[in-house]
This record gives structure tokens, sequence and C-alpha cells, in this order.
């Protein structure tokens, strides 16, 4: 180094030490001009905390959902496994805790049943109302549209019954003639399309991931007198007979249908028998370790032909779902002889016709799907289910 330099150097070392001379910034490329973080340091921090938080989220519930399926309390194990396999949309979660067999296992168990069987005078003894009332008190008084609206309650569900006079009045509604592979429809426009006054949810159709169209409806299926669909699938059957009687079996083909004189009727899966009435004889049919709790749809008729429709909530921190023996108890208070368990899950929906008008409950404590005439409350990602058929109660 040359002596001139070696000067420079020296002059600018104790300006800079004498604070005439600011010394040269060093540029950082995680700040900013004015010495604070770039923005690229504050988005790649925030993301780096969310991972951090999803990743602790999602190994607290892996952790969770390992305990509870491997660790000693059985009866909460086998609730979670029944609810989640009988949403068509979480049916694979137990597998990530536990063998499919064991999954199996559990499942299979939940369709072993146990019979009650009593005559038909010790049934409707055991059902009839003990609240003191004169037997010869109409019931019906009261009645808007030929029917009774109530609700129902256990200790995990809310569910609402409608209690329909006269069964002829039921029918099965259908989204299309399942000849173009259409889309089902909502429950609105059912009720448009059908001019019904109440409907339910009512078969099984495919629903892969649960996110299924509701084009076509799985099993036999009759509709206004016709068999409107024929894929030989055998499930329990539910529907009405010429003579308006309610027929529940585990499972129909259409020429059993026809020689019954089946006018309307649905399919959905296997073992959803809940109540039977033959040879004088009512058999309940209760599944004890069917312990899974969703949202339900049932359907049951009294001996007097009144049809009863049976709706739960479910998916909520307020109402958790019904258990099928949940089902069978509602079904059995209200003195059902025959009943079948219909589609549950994101298909229960229950319509009716200005209800909230015609039970004097204030709008504002609805949402908007029950201000369309929804009864219970809709617990989904979607709005309501395109379905292919639907359980309807003519004007």
């Amino acid at each position: 180094m040359s002596p001139n330099n070696l000067e420079y150097y020296k002059e600018r070392l104790e300006a800079q030490i004498t604070g005439r001379v600011k010394p040269p910034k060093i540029k950082n490329k995680d700040t900013d001009a004015e010495g604070g973080l770039s923005a690229a340091k504050v988005v790649r921090r925030i993301f780096l905390c969310l991972f951090t938080l999803i990743f602790c989220a999602a190994a607290t519930l892996y952790t969770a959902g390992y305990v509870i399926a491997n660790g000693d309390c059985e009866p909460l194990r086998d609730r979670l496994v029944l609810s989640a396999t009988q949403a068509s949309a979480t049916k694979w979660l137990p597998g990530l805790f536990m063998p499919q067999s064991k999954v199996d296992e559990i499942v299979a168990n939940s369709f072993v049943v146990n019979t009650d069987v009593m005559s038909l005078e010790e049934y409707e003894a055991l059902t009839k109302p003990n609240d003191g009332a004169d037997d010869n008190d109409d019931e019906w008084a009261e009645a808007k549209d030929g029917m009774i609206f109530e609700t129902v309650s256990g200790s995990t569900f809310t569910g609402y019954v409608l209690l329909v006079k006269d069964p002829s009045r039921i029918f099965v509604g259908t989204s299309s003639d399942f000849k173009q592979g259409l889309p089902g429809i909502n429950i609105f426009n059912m009720a448009e399309k059908e001019d019904a006054v109440a409907i339910i949810n009512a078969g099984e159709f495919s629903d892969p991931g649960g996110v299924g169209d509701g084009s076509n409806p799985m099993g036999i299926t009759y509709s206004k007198g016709k068999c409107v669909w024929d894929d030989e699938l055998y499930r329990t059957f539910i529907g009405f007979d010429e003579n308006n009687k309610l027929i529940v079996a585990n499972s129909m083909d259409k020429e059993t249908a026809e020689s019954l004189g089946i006018r309307d009727g649905v399919s959905f899966q296997n073992g959803n028998v809940l109540i039977t009435n033959e040879n004088g004889d009512v058999t309940v049919y209760y599944a004890d370790y069917n312990i899974g709790t969703a949202q339900r749809t049932a359907i049951g008729q009294r001996a007097d032909g009144t049809v009863i429709l049976l709706v739960t909530d479910g998916r909520s921190a307020s109402s958790l779902g019904a258990t099928r023996n949940d089902v069978i108890d509602v079904m059995v208070k209200y003195g059902a002889v025959t009943a079948g368990m219909l589609d549950g899950g994101s298909s229960s929906m229950m319509y009716y016709e200005d209800y909230y008008i015609k039970y004097g409950i204030e709008a504002n404590t609805l949402d908007e799907y029950q201000k369309k005439g929804l009864v219970n409350r809709y617990k989904a990602f979607t709005p309501p289910r395109r379905l292919p058929t639907y359980i309807c109660v003519a004007k």
C-alpha cells in the first residue's frame, strides 16, 4: 500500500471516530431501508407460524385418536368409530388409527340385534300415555294441515316429529325418471315439484366421499303405484301397500313387491328394520352395540294408521345426534307398531311449509334454510343436498 493510500484510510478512520462521516450501512436482505423486517421476511414468518400450528394440531388430534382407538375406553372408541363410518365423507377416518379388521369387527357388532317381542295388546298398553288424559280427548283437535308437529329430545339429540293422520297422503316423490342420469333435486324444489306440504328425505343413493349428486336411487324403488327403479340390490325396504299399510322388510325384490301391492317405497342399506307387526305380535329390533350418533331419519306407523315422520339433528355441540336405539325409543313413545330407518347424515331433512308461522316460532331464531321451510338445522359444508327420492305428504 502506498503512503498516499495509507494516509487516506487513516484520515477516513479518524473521521468516522469523530463522527464527521457515517460509516457505510451493510445492506441486509431481510430488512428494509429503515432497518425493519422486509415484507418477504414477514410473510415467511407468518407461513412458518401457520405451518407449526397446523402441524401441532394435527399431531395432537392424531395422538388423541390413537390413544382413544387403542386405549381401554372401548365404549368411547366404538361410538366414535360408528359415528364416523355412518357418514360417507368420514368412513376412512377410523382406519388411520387402528387395523381395518378391528374397524370391521366394530361395525359388524353394530348389526347384532336383540329382539323384544310382545303381543299387540301388551304393546299398546305399554305405549299408551299415562298422563291422566281422558280416553275421549281428541288429540287432533289442535292439528294443523291434518298433522301434529312436535319436538323431542334425548341425552344427545334434538328431534322433530310429524304425525300424519291420513296415511293415504304419504307418497314417494322422485327427482326424475332416472333414465337420463340427471342429478337429484333439493328438498325445496321437491316441495314445489310435488306441491307437498311436508317432506322428509327417503332412500339410499350412491354417495362416494359424501359428494354424490343424487342422480339415481339404490335398491328397488316405487312411486305412485309404479316401480321406477330396480337395480336388484337387496336392501332394507320401507314402503306402503295399496291399503296404506307401512311395510318394512330386510330385503325386497320386484316379484315380492308386486305380490304385496306396494304403491310407494324406497330402500336403505341393510339391517334398518326397527319395528314389525306380524301375527298379532310386535317385535322391536334393538341394537345395543350400535352406539354411533348421527343425524337420523325414520318413518313409522301406529295401529290406527297414523304415520310418524322423524328427523333428528346432529353434528353440533347442542345435538350430537341419535343412536339407532334412540330412534326406536321415539317410535315406541309415539306408538309405532311398524318402523324403519331411512337415509341419514347430511341427507337428513324435514320440510314443513310455513311451519314457523303456523306454530308461532320467531323467524329471527331461524337460519336461512329454516325460513324456507326446513325444520331441522342443516349441518353440512354444502347447501341442502340433491337427493333422488323423498317421502312426501300431499296437501
